[in-house]
């Protein structure tokens, strides 16, 4: 015969365990440490943050629409959010389209419009365009059937800010012999960004201060793309930088241009911030 006093034991065990269980549980389907949602966007009602990653310069490929059934991918660069929502435990599900359907609705509500549209109920996805301050914002939002999670993608387009002054690029030199600069460029061509001209400024600034100072100016691509034509690309850069500096009022003998395509990478080409870095220009001393 089981005594009252262990049978107290064994329930307050019991209950124990269950609150146990039910404490973890709720921290299971808590909002991932440091995670938010992104201002643009409310999230799904019953939803809750599985995973968070956010960054204020990388680069993200969204899938744009051309004509028919044609479609496209087009990278875009500047201050990325990448959310993943999970359904509640016991929170009725929506269908993906409900999921995807309230997102397009919200864009258009701020003025923005569906660029590519993939209506395949087991991954169904949509990229966004939308202008909100003056700057594009590219949004992709994916669901697979049933509504169980979704993903949220957002690129805010902007320049990754590069304070550097002639000064720096020449220090750079003669301490290590080698500076990078993230020069940005028109996508797959070697026309240079407006908003990078002021980089070009500081190394023909530098070059003017130092006469006697003569440089290589190399070509980096990620892996994206087939390796004869990132290195075709990148030459083509390099001799497009040499061009603008001279443009500059530099002697054209003191400059040399290469490309090395993808070769010398100093990131790991799998994530999007080690592409970001392994697409540059170097200045090496001569």
């Amino acid at each position: 015969m089981i005594r009252t006093s262990t049978l107290h034991a064994i329930e307050r065990l019991l209950l124990a365990t269950l609150l146990l269980l039910a404490a973890t549980e709720a921290v299971a389907q808590s909002d991932a440490a440091g995670s938010r949602d992104h201002p643009l966007f409310n999230r799904m009602a019953g939803y809750w943050i599985e995973d968070y990653e956010a960054s204020d310069f990388n680069s993200r490929v969204f899938l744009v629409k051309t004509t028919g059934d044609e479609w496209e991918e087009k990278t875009v660069e500047g201050k990325k959010t990448e959310i993943t929502y999970r359904l509640r435990e016991g929170t009725k599900e929506p269908s993906s389209l409900q999921v995807v359907r309230n997102y397009v609705n919200a864009a258009a509500q701020a003025g923005g419009k569906v660029v590519y549209q993939n209506d395949d109920p087991g991954n169904r996805v949509a990229t966004l365009f939308l202008v909100k301050g003056g700057r594009e914002t590219w949004v992709e939002v994916r669901g697979a059937d049933g509504g169980g999670w979704y993903t949220l993608a957002i690129v805010e387009k902007g320049v990754m800010a590069q304070e550097i002054s002639a000064g720096d690029i020449y220090d750079a030199l003669a301490k290590q012999g080698r500076i990078a600069l993230y020069i940005l460029f028109d996508t797959g061509k070697a026309t240079i960004k407006p908003e990078s001209q002021p980089i070009v400024k500081q190394v023909a600034d530098m070059m003017k201060a130092h006469p006697e100072v003569k440089v290589s100016v190399e070509g980096h691509t990620d892996n994206v793309g087939a390796p004869a034509s990132n290195k075709v690309l990148s030459e083509q850069r390099a001799g497009a930088v040499v061009a603008a500096i001279v443009a500059q009022g530099v002697a054209g003998e003191r400059l040399g241009a290469a490309g090395f395509g993808q070769d010398k990478p100093v990131a790991s080409n799998a994530t999007d911030d080690g592409r970001a870095k392994n697409r540059r220009v170097e200045l090496v001393r001569r």
